[in-house]
């Protein structure tokens, strides 16, 4: 069930990546989900329990020379649409807000940026990727503000819970509608 790899540092995450890269298969379901071919997909950062990609982990740097900040990329329709719903009622705002308001989910977030940059970093060293342009820069609006929920819970499923407490919360939220431990794929 979800999470599907459990790591204590960004070393050992990366490598859970790069020893299980994405397959053609995986490759081709992911584009079936975008509906365009996904750009320097290196893994899927998790999937659902019947194997369909909800995430993937793209290079920071693609195709040799377009940055990328965004390493966790929501891919799942459900998931995407669940997020797409919490966004339209205003949820972004309101996290934003939040975030001024309670310091502990602040740090949380702040500690949830931190560990994006170092799983990208650990990526980018082992690829061989440049992060120059991208340096500081993760997704979502972190660490100061909730611009984009695909973004967070994105990080959430491929990190795992725990990392990232907007994710937490907002995985919770939408259990109705998409569960990470549950198929609702259509295929």
């Amino acid at each position: 069930m979800w999470p599907q790899h459990v790591y204590t540092t960004a070393e050992e995450l990366v490598e859970y990546f790069l020893t299980h890269q994405a397959t053609d298969s995986d490759i081709q379901a992911v584009e079936v989900q975008l509906g365009r071919f996904p750009r320097g997909m290196v893994a899927v950062g998790a999937r659902c329990v019947c194997g369909q990609p909800l995430t993937t982990v793209t290079r920071p740097l693609i195709d040799g020379k377009i940055p990328f900040p965004t390493t966790f990329y929501l891919t799942h329709p459900g998931a995407t649409k669940a997020i797409s719903h919490v966004e339209a009622a205003g949820r972004l705002a309101e996290l934003t807000e939040q975030l001024t308001s309670d310091d502990v989910l602040a740090a949380g977030y702040m500690k949830a940026h931190e560990s994006y940059l170092a799983v990208r970093h650990e990526l980018a060293v082992r690829l061989g990727d440049s992060e120059e342009h991208i340096e500081g820069i993760t997704a979502g609006g972190m660490p100061e503000r909730v611009k984009c929920l695909h973004a967070v819970l994105a990080q959430t499923l491929a990190m795992g819970p725990g990392v990232n407490p907007v994710g937490d919360l907002i995985l919770s939220e939408i259990r109705e509608e998409f569960d990470p431990n549950v198929c609702r794929c259509s295929r």
